[in-house]
Formats: structure tokens, C-alpha cells, sequence
């Protein structure tokens, strides 16, 4: 952030010795150094509630994405069991008469495993 050298750090440390004295210099260095080690923390936590701010902001998008996907995963699913049940209809409309009781009970049969696999899929 500042770049400071040598020379510079040892002119403000003459101008200290000066002005606050060689007997509180000690305990003045220590008060700066115990502001400057919680400023630099305090940023540290900033920084580190910013990147969860924005992990956060990520794993909401993500979850926005999967809940779309599945609507649109059920939704297909909902149409292709519906065109199946309609094709089911159609063919038992389409049998004769006398094959019918037959063929009724295994499209009821299938029907039941169709709608068995659409409620385990929601």
C-alpha cells in the first residue's frame, strides 16, 4: 500500500524520539502496533465477508439452475406420460370387442407402472 524505506522509517522514528520523549516511545510503539494489528484484521474480516457474500450469491444462482432444470425434467415427463395414456386410449378404442377385456387389463396394468414411475420421479 505505502511504500516506505528505510531512511523515511528512520526519520520518523528521530522525530518521535524528539517529540514524545524517550520514555513514553516505548509504550507509544506499542499502542501503534496493537491499532495496526487490529486494522488489519478488521480488514481481513471484510475481505472474508465479502467472499462469502459473494459464494453465497454463487450457490443461489446454482440452486435457481437446478430448480429450473427439474420443473423443466417434470414438466417433459408430465407431457410423455400424458401422450402415453392418450395412445393407451386410442389403441383400446381401436381393439375389437371380444379382445378387449384382455387387453384392457394389461393397459390398466401399464397405466398403474406409468403413473407408479411419474410419482417416484416427483
Amino acid at each position: 500500500m505505502f511504500d516506505v524505506s528505510f531512511s523515511e522509517l528512520l526519520v520518523i522514528a528521530v522525530v518521535a524520539l524528539l517529540v514524545i520523549g524517550p520514555e513514553k516511545l516505548p509504550k507509544v510503539a506499542r499502542t501503534v502496533g496493537a491499532f495496526i494489528g487490529r486494522m488489519q484484521r478488521y480488514i481481513a474480516q471484510v475481505k472474508e465477508e465479502v467472499n462469502r457474500e459473494m459464494r453465497f450469491e454463487e450457490l443461489q444462482k446454482l440452486q435457481q439452475e437446478i430448480k429450473q432444470s427439474v420443473e423443466s425434467t417434470q414438466t417433459s415427463i408430465g407431457e410423455q406420460v400424458t401422450e402415453i395414456k392418450n395412445s393407451l386410449t386410442e389403441t383400446e378404442q381401436k381393439a375389437p370387442i371380444a379382445s378387449k377385456s384382455k387387453s384392457t387389463k394389461s393397459k390398466k396394468a401399464t397405466s398403474k407402472r406409468v403413473e407408479t414411475v411419474v410419482k417416484s420421479s416427483e
